[in-house]
């Protein structure tokens, strides 16, 4: 028995797709260009492309094991160094409108409106607080932390398209390779293929991210 939302979404999805136009290129949605063979990083992050499926869009946003750990990374960073007792430029804008000057600019002879807002420069404390997260990121990635990734996929919906959360341990630094993802995500739409299946056991963790250090230092892969 056919499930009435999913229905209604799936309905909405194909109407959408219908009525709006989507740039294809070879079937595909590539939203960034990728630089020449000689200019490529060793190794891939993250990346996204967009394909049509029984008349619906699918949005696949996929990202490398080693991207989730260094993610995490970050995070740890953050945990371990105490934030300031008080609020951070940011929060000090929207919160007590005290950290930011407004531009305005004449509308006419008597009214003006806001074109751009000022953020006044952090105080020491957050200075401090920003130099010490940077400098234990360092020393975390230098050092790796316990924290292990697998593979795995979260599928969602909204009134436009299908989305595709991907963890997988590919490479993708090239038009080839974008188009072997998008290729690889429709199979496990359509249940022809299954993560475990194909990287049975596989963990990405401190020995995997120690091991890719002076390839790393090489510079991250950058998408226009």
């Amino acid at each position: 028995m056919k499930n009435p939302y999913v229905e209604r979404i799936r309905r909405r999805m194909r109407e959408f797709h219908r009525h709006n136009p989507w740039r294809l290129d070879n079937g595909l949605y590539i939203p960034h260009a990728y630089p020449p063979e000689s200019e490529r990083a060793a190794l891939s992050w993250w990346d996204d492309v967009g394909f049509v499926l029984n008349g619906r869009r699918v949005l696949v946003f996929w990202r490398h094991p080693r991207c989730v750990y260094r993610d995490a990374v970050e995070a740890k960073a953050m945990a371990d160094v105490p934030e300031p007792s008080t609020l951070d430029v940011f929060d000090a804008c929207f919160y007590e409108g005290i950290a930011s000057t407004k531009q305005w600019r004449k509308l006419g002879r008597s009214r003006k409106k806001v074109v751009s807002t000022t953020l006044q420069v952090p105080t020491e404390e957050w200075r401090a607080y920003f130099d010490a997260v940077r400098k234990t990121e360092s020393e975390l990635e230098d050092a790796g932390i316990d924290f292990d990734v697998t593979p795995w996929i979260r599928i969602g919906w909204c009134s436009t398209a299908t989305t595709i959360d991907l963890v997988a341990p590919l490479e993708v630094r090239s038009e080839t390779d974008i188009r072997a993802l998008a290729a690889f995500a429709k199979r496990l739409l359509k249940h022809e293929v299954a993560l475990a299946d194909e990287w049975p056991g596989y963990r990405y963790g401190r020995e995997a991210w120690l091991a890719e250090s002076d390839v790393r230092s090489g510079g991250e892969q950058h998408l226009d």
